[in-house]
């Protein structure tokens, strides 16, 4: 008699791992957000510096750096309450991920 134990089932492959965690593209995603928030936000500062500068104060160069300043910080505080928000436990010892 012949042996049977050869399944006629094709072989299943292993699940495909993803090329890098979840985490690590979560963390990659949000330091996108930051960069790119800080680009804008930043260039919009530095134009509305330089429509003032020329409206308002003969062309001085100060509004334009303050208007960058600000356009920075906003952009530093909204990456930092981002970042912060993640590490926060919840109420519930459950975290919910907003994007």
């Amino acid at each position: 008699m012949a042996d049977k134990n050869t399944s006629t089932a094709p072989a299943v492959p292993p699940p495909t791992r993803p090329n890098r965690p979840l985490s690590e593209a979560l963390l990659n995603e949000k330091w996108d957000h930051c960069l790119s928030t800080l680009l804008i936000r930043s260039t919009l500062g530095a134009s509305f510096g330089v429509i003032f500068s020329v409206l308002l104060f003969k062309r001085r160069s100060w509004p334009v750096w303050a208007g960058l300043g600000f356009g920075a910080g906003r952009a530093w505080e909204e990456c930092d309450s981002s970042f912060k928000r993640a590490t926060a436990p919840s109420r519930d010892g459950l975290r919910v991920l907003r994007p």
